[in-house]
């Protein structure tokens, strides 16, 4: 409805100042109502076109809020990969304490059955020593040979240790060097985004200049449309004085 009667007026206008041109046309002595009735369409035409640059304006300012909102998408996405990497540091080192209570438990059960091997051995020796008090030379000999069988099961559970500790230093640097990569790539992704963020940064101040600069331009030439109106006023009533 109101487009219509913006229409209307604009039509009405028209036609008013087409009749006042003719008034000039013929000659004829224009009145304070033709005057302000050509200022009017004057000031109508200059509207028109501040209206159009409003709009692009807008239209602009509108691009670059959705660019601006692009851009925090993005930034959420990285957060998300970031704790998707964190997640996975976690599961890592959860399946790495794992794995080091799995070995400490088989390290305790070849002790607790290397102890009950001997305490079995030590019952055989007791028991040989009872009933072969004749033969205690070979069961001497026997128990020689057995504490040397021990002596070897002890040099080899050492072995079997010291391996085990090696591997466990070996897990462990492994994991050390891979926690490193990551927050070597964690710091990598931070100053990628810190340096897209100050080229967006960058851009949405140069957007501000610009529209800035635009609208002065703009008021300039409001200012000058007011200049115009004043020496078409001034030019008018002179034709008016000569009339």
């Amino acid at each position: 409805m109101s487009a219509d009667l913006g229409a209307l007026a604009q039509e009405a206008l028209r036609v008013a100042v087409e009749s006042v041109l003719g008034k000039l046309k013929e000659g004829k002595r224009l009145s304070t109502e033709d005057i302000f009735l050509l200022y009017l369409a004057t000031i109508s035409r200059e509207l028109d076109e501040i209206r159009k640059e409003i709009a692009e304006t807008n239209q602009r300012i509108n691009e670059t809020n959705k660019r601006i909102d692009e851009i925090g998408k993005r930034i959420d996405e990285v957060n998300r990969r970031i704790d998707e990497t964190n997640q996975r540091i976690d599961s890592v080192v959860q399946e790495l304490n794992r794995r080091i209570d799995e070995t400490n438990k088989r390290i305790d059960a070849i002790t607790q059955e290397l102890s009950r091997r001997i305490d079995e051995n030590n019952k055989r020796i007791d028991t040989v020593v009872q009933e072969l008090n004749r033969r205690i030379d070979e069961t001497n000999q026997r128990i020689d040979e057995t504490n040397k069988r021990i002596d070897a099961i002890i040099q080899e559970l050492g072995r079997k240790i010291d391996e085990t500790n090696q591997r466990i230093d070996a897990v462990a640097q492994e994991l050390g060097k891979r926690i490193d990569e990551t927050n070597k790539r964690i710091d990598a992704i931070a100053q990628e985004l810190g340096r897209r963020i100050d080229e967006t940064n960058n851009k949405i101040d140069k957007v501000t200049q610009e529209l800035g600069r635009r609208i002065d331009e703009t008021n300039k030439r409001i200012d000058g449309v007011y200049a115009l109106l004043l020496d078409i006023q001034k030019l008018l009533m002179e034709i008016a004085k000569r009339g």
